[in-house]
C-alpha cells in the first residue's frame, strides 16, 4: 500500500521510506523515465497555467502577465531545454590517461544521488520550486518538495497537481512550516536545495549537518547596479524599473541599489521616475502588495529611518500591506535600507565620483547574488565584471542571466553555495563517478614487493 503523494509532518518518515524504496528499484536511472517526468512538468505548466496564475495572484497579488513571465515561461523553457539535451548530458565523458596507465581507458559517468529535498520560497513559488525539480529529475533522482507555507494557495495547488503529473512514488509534496522543514532535513537526504534568505539558509545548513546532507543554497544579498556616465539612460531606467518593481521588489536578483556616476545621477533618477509613471499610465496599482505584516513593517521601517530624499513614492499603507514604488536618493550608507537586503519596492540611488570608488563601495559589502553593469565601454565592463565578486553578472541589462539555461545560476559567499540550471543543475544533482579500466596484461612482477633496489629505481622513473 503506497503512501499518499501529498503529505504532512507526520508522514515524513513514510514519504522518505517510499522514495528510498522507489529509487532502489532503479527505474529512475532510465533515460525514458526522466524524459517522461520532464514532459509531465511541461504538461502541468501548459494545462494548469490559469490555476497557477490564480494561486500566484492570491498569494502575492501578482498580475497574470507577471505570473506567466516570472514563474511559468522560464520554468517551461528550462524543462524543454533539459528534454532536448538530456541524452548528451548522460553520456560517459572519456578522459585521457598518463602514459604509465596504458593499456587502459578512463571515463566519468554521471549517476543519480538518490533522493533530493527541494525547499521552495514564497516569492517565486513555482519557478524556484519546479526549477530545481527539473535538475533533480534530469539527474534521475527521486524528490521531495516542501513548498513555502507563506504562499499557501500555490503550495496547496502544487500538492494537488504533482501526483497527477509525476510518478507519485518518486515525487512527493510535504506541506508545512519551518518545523516540518527541520523534520525533513533530519531524515538524511542525498542532497537538499534551498532558496530563500541568508539567515534561514544558515538554519538549513545547520539542520543538514548532522546527516552530512550536501546543500545547494540560493540566497540573496544586495545586488548592485553600477551605471557609468556613457550609459544609455533611457534604457537603464526602463530595465532597472521593470525588474526592480516586478513582484513588488520581492525578487532575490532584483536591483537592490543603484550607484550612478555623479555626472548623470540626477538625470537617471528623473528618468526612473518618468518610467515608473509610464509603466502605470493605464491604471497600475497605487501600492505594491507585500507578502505579510512582518515584511511590510520591516520595509516601512526602512522608509521611516532613511536619511535620504524620497524622490518617488514613499507611502506605506498597512491596511492593504502595500508600499508605493519608491526611489530614495542618497540614503546614508550605514542606514538599514543600505545594510540589509531590501526585498521590496524601494530603490536607493547613490552617486560615485570614480569607478574605483564604485568598485570599493560594492566590495566593502558581502558578495551579492548578482551584479549589473551599464556602460558602452568594453574596458569599463571588463573592470566591473573582473573586480566585483558576485554570483552572476549582467552587462547592460538586469536579471536576464536567470533565463539562460546554459549559464549556472548561484551565489558566492553569503549569497549562496552551489549552482544549478541546465547542465549545471544536472551535474550538481549527479555523482560524477570516475572509472578506470585496466587489462590483465602486461603485469610486470617488479612492481610488487619485495622491491629490489633496481626495481625501485625503475619505478621512480615511470610513476
Amino acid at each position: 500500500m503506497s503512501t499518499p503523494a501529498t503529505a504532512t509532518a507526520a508522514d515524513v518518515p513514510a514519504v522518505m521510506d517510499r522514495a528510498r524504496r522507489t529509487y532502489a528499484t532503479g527505474r529512475t536511472r532510465d533515460r525514458e523515465w526522466r524524459v517522461t517526468q520532464l514532459k509531465g512538468l511541461i504538461r502541468l505548466l501548459d494545462e494548469r497555467e490559469e490555476q497557477l496564475a490564480e494561486a500566484l495572484h492570491s498569494d502575492l497579488g501578482r498580475s497574470r502577465a507577471e505570473a506567466w513571465f516570472g514563474d511559468i515561461a522560464s520554468t517551461r523553457g528550462e524543462a524543454v531545454y533539459a528534454v532536448k539535451h538530456l541524452g548528451s548530458w548522460m553520456r560517459r565523458q572519456r578522459q585521457p590517461l598518463p602514459l604509465i596507465q596504458y593499456p587502459g581507458s578512463a571515463w566519468v559517468q554521471y549517476e543519480p544521488l538518490g533522493v533530493v529535498l527541494i525547499i521552495g520560497p514564497w516569492n517565486y513559488p513555482v519557478v524556484l520550486t519546479l526549477g530545481p525539480l527539473i535538475a533533480a529529475l534530469a539527474a534521475g533522482n527521486c524528490a521531495v518538495i516542501k513548498p513555502s507555507e507563506l504562499a499557501p494557495a500555490t503550495s496547496a495547488l502544487l500538492a494537488r497537481l504533482v501526483p497527477e503529473y509525476f510518478d507519485p512514488e518518486a515525487v512527493s509534496v510535504v506541506e508545512g512550516d519551518a518545523a516540518v522543514t527541520q523534520e525533513l532535513l533530519a531524515q538524511g537526504f542525498d542532497h537538499a536545495i534551498f532558496t530563500g534568505g541568508t539567515e534561514v539558509g544558515k538554519k538549513i545548513m545547520a539542520g543538514a549537518a548532522p546527516t552530512l546532507t550536501p546543500v545547494t543554497l540560493e540566497l540573496g544579498g544586495k545586488s548592485p547596479v553600477v551605471v557609468a556616465h556613457d550609459a544609455d539612460l533611457d534604457v537603464v531606467a526602463r530595465r532597472v524599473a521593470w525588474v526592480k518593481f516586478m513582484n513588488s521588489g520581492q525578487t532575490c536578483i532584483a536591483p537592490d541599489y543603484v550607484l550612478a556616476d555623479h555626472r548623470i545621477r540626477d538625470r537617471l533618477v528623473d528618468k526612473i521616475i518618468a518610467t515608473v509613471a509610464d509603466f502605470e499610465r493605464d491604471g497600475g496599482p497605487d501600492g505594491r502588495r507585500i507578502v505579510n505584516e512582518r515584511q511590510f513593517d520591516r520595509l516601512a521601517g526602512y522608509l521611516d529611518k532613511t536619511q535620504g530624499t524620497i524622490a518617488l513614492g514613499g507611502r506605506a499603507t498597512r491596511s492593504s500591506l502595500s508600499i508605493e514604488p519608491t526611489v530614495v536618493v542618497d540614503p546614508h550608507p550605514d542606514e538599514p535600507v543600505m545594510q540589509e537586503e531590501i526585498f521590496g519596492p524601494i530603490l536607493p540611488v547613490l552617486s560615485y565620483e570614480t569607478l574605483d570608488d564604485a568598485i570599493e563601495f560594492v566590495n566593502s559589502r558581502p558578495k551579492p547574488l548578482a551584479a549589473y553593469f551599464f556602460s558602452k565601454s568594453g574596458p569599463v565592463q571588463r573592470r566591473l565584471v573582473d573586480e566585483i565578486p558576485s554570483g552572476g553578472a549582467v552587462i547592460n541589462h538586469i536579471a536576464m542571466h536567470f533565463l539562460v539555461p546554459q549559464l549556472p545560476f548561484g551565489g558566492v559567499g553569503a549569497s549562496g553555495i552551489g549552482a544549478y540550471h541546465g547542465r549545471w543543475g544536472f551535474e550538481a544533482l549527479s555523482h560524477r563517478k570516475s572509472v578506470l579500466r585496466k587489462t590483465f596484461q602486461p603485469d610486470p612482477k617488479f612492481t610488487y614487493p619485495p622491491y629490489a633496489a633496481w626495481a625501485l629505481k625503475v619505478m621512480r622513473k615511470i610513476f
